[in-house]
């Protein structure tokens, strides 16, 4: 590695500040930019969201070892907290120690990164060049920044998959945007106004999609005037449903329950082999129109697609990406969704994350790429390894080990997603997803098992 410049982290949520208290572990100074206003910014979009995961898979040991003598209280470890829970009690407390907030620099949207004088086409001499971050600070202020290697933990939040069929938007989607929600939207608080009383498509077969029908059905029970439409791609929902009674997850299967129950009953209208084509957008509503000719009129739509790595800014780098899932090489035949859960997906480490671009690393969900299988335990590991491997300690970075419960922390379910939120409602069960000691709120993990496991 080039000495004597810092490494840049690009994202200041859970991995990104974790693979920064790992690098000033090891001596390295680290260069922290957050496109969003706060630290955890994308998980501020899902604060009311809880999570399946146990405290003691969310946070960071580098971390904690940063926090300790700042007087920090670290969470009971068998409590699920919810995402504003772990913003306020660790990522901004993270942010807030002396170490981390001198390197913060928020407000600051990362437009590229390259090598300093060379694209990717020149060859000679590049692992000794260091790199160009070029950055928009504060809406206006682009500045490059050199540093001597680069952890993107970006995540995917950003860049959510289209409604439309094949990859791509649905012809006029992007003039619809004012139609179309977040992927994780509060229903029944922050976001009320938005739903009460009006048509609403959700659309996608994932947990997201399952977690949100559901909340959208206690708010039309204050909100009588609330219509409910939901559209799969596929022939039947019965994937959502799950096992019932008969599942291998209590939680799971009594939520797909109460869904197919809500379904059945009238109260969410459902829509089954409906393949967006277009959107188009009137005084009377957005009609909504599949390739079959059917049509759906609405008033918004809540895209329960899932999300896909922003890769443009990496342009100009020389990347190796796995043809499937856009993760890297070696990572993406262990993360194939149609193989694989979070449970069975092996430790790894720097060796498995290199690309051909020596000094730079994607971590964190952005590394899984479409995959939807991500745990924050495995991107702590990760970055502990990078921070190894970039200070020139090749045997930590190749010793890579996690420590999961015996139980797993993932359904077997390959299409499922475990630190990305689950829906808490109002019924308790033994176990879920990620299982703790203790009784499991009943809900699905939500937000990226969709894709291929069918919108």
């Amino acid at each position: 590695m080039i000495e004597n410049l810092p490494v840049a982290v690009i994202g200041a949520g859970p991995v990104g500040l974790a693979a920064a208290a790992h690098l000033l572990e090891r001596g390295l100074e680290p260069m922290i930019f957050e496109a969003g206003g706060t630290p955890g910014a994308a998980i501020e979009q899902w604060r009311h969201i809880r999570l399946f995961s146990p405290w003691r898979f969310n946070v960071d040991a580098a971390a904690v070892r940063l926090l300790q003598p700042t007087g920090w209280e670290s969470p009971r470890p068998t409590a699920l907290p919810y995402g504003g829970e772990l913003i306020d009690s660790y990522l901004v407390p993270l942010a807030s120690t002396p170490q981390i907030a001198a390197t913060l620099h928020t407000e600051s949207r990362v437009l590229a990164v390259t090598r300093q004088g060379k694209d990717k086409t020149h060859g000679g001499d590049r692992e000794a060049t260091p790199f160009v971050v070029r950055v928009d600070h504060r809406g206006g202020d682009v500045r490059d920044h050199i540093v001597s290697a680069v952890i993107d933990a970006s995540g995917t939040w950003s860049t959510r998959n289209p409604l439309g069929t094949s990859g791509l938007p649905a012809i006029g989607e992007a003039g619809a945007g004012h139609r179309i929600s977040s992927p994780l939207p509060d229903v029944m608080g922050r976001d009320r106004a938005a739903f009460a009383g009006r048509r609403v498509l959700v659309v996608g077969a994932g947990h997201s999609a399952a977690n949100t029908l559901i909340n959208l059905s206690e708010l039309a029970k204050d909100e009588p005037d609330t219509r409910i439409l939901w559209a799969v791609r596929g022939a039947s929902a019965s994937k959502v449903y799950g096992g019932g009674d008969a599942d291998g997850l209590p939680a799971r299967g009594q939520l797909g329950a109460r869904l197919r129950r809500l379904v059945d009953a009238g109260k969410i209208k459902l829509h089954t082999g409906f393949g967006i084509s277009s959107l188009f957008d009137a005084e009377r509503g957005l009609t909504v129109t599949a390739g079959d000719g059917r049509a759906l009129v609405t008033d918004v739509v809540v895209p329960c697609t899932g999300f896909r790595p922003n890769l443009e800014m990496l342009r100009e780098l020389r990347l190796s990406l796995d043809p499937a899932v856009e993760a890297p090489t070696e990572l993406g035949p262990l993360i194939d969704p149609e193989f694989h859960s979070c449970g069975t997906v092996p430790p790894h480490g720097a060796k498995v994350l290199a690309h051909p671009e020596k000094g730079f690393y994607i971590v964190g969900m952005k590394s899984y790429g479409r995959a939807p299988t991500f745990l924050l335990a495995t991107g702590y590991e990760q970055v502990r390894s990078v921070a190894a491997a970039l200070a020139g300690d090749q045997v930590a970075a190749d010793t890579v080990h996690l420590e999961l419960p015996e139980t797993g922390v993932c359904s077997s379910d390959a299409a499922t997603s475990c630190d990305v939120p689950a829906t808490e409602t109002k019924e308790v069960a033994e176990g879920g997803c990620c299982s703790a000691p203790e009784p499991v709120l009943i809900g699905i993990p939500t937000g990226l098992a969709h894709g291929r496991s069918g919108v």
